[in-house]
């Protein structure tokens, strides 16, 4: 009896070990977050961000009007000089999805002094 006892047990732990697992999985699954959560992309964003934990691979929405906005993902320098590259990524659909690469991940507005007022964002993800 003391057999039968010994032979549930080893079967239990890795069958517990692959439930920890599959937890930890699904804990770890990318995230989409809605930039400015009901305001959208839009001025003083910049704080949007405190309190989130950001992933690569997560995504974020962006949700604006096009005919006042857009998305452009630049690098530090575009960030602080609040100017893009030529070949930078712009979106201009209103409803832009992106998906974070690791580290800083950074956005602004290119339309004629918003960037400066403000419709611009970095997203550190891990």
């Amino acid at each position: 009896m003391a057999k039968g006892r010994g032979s549930a047990a080893l079967v239990s732990i890795p069958l517990i070990l692959v439930l920890v697992v599959l937890l930890h999985s699904s804990l770890t699954e990318a995230v989409t977050y809605t930039v400015g959560d009901r305001n959208g992309w839009s001025f003083d964003i910049a704080g949007w961000t405190r309190g989130k934990r950001f992933l690569a691979g997560d995504t974020l929405v962006f949700n604006y009007d096009p005919s006042f906005h857009n998305v452009v993902s630049v690098d530090r320098l575009g960030y602080n000089t609040c100017s893009a590259r030529p070949l930078a990524r712009a979106y201009r659909s209103g409803k832009d999805q992106i998906k974070l690469g690791k580290g800083a991940n950074f956005f602004i507005c290119t339309m004629p002094g918003h960037c400066e007022s403000g419709v611009k964002m970095t997203v550190i993800a891990l």
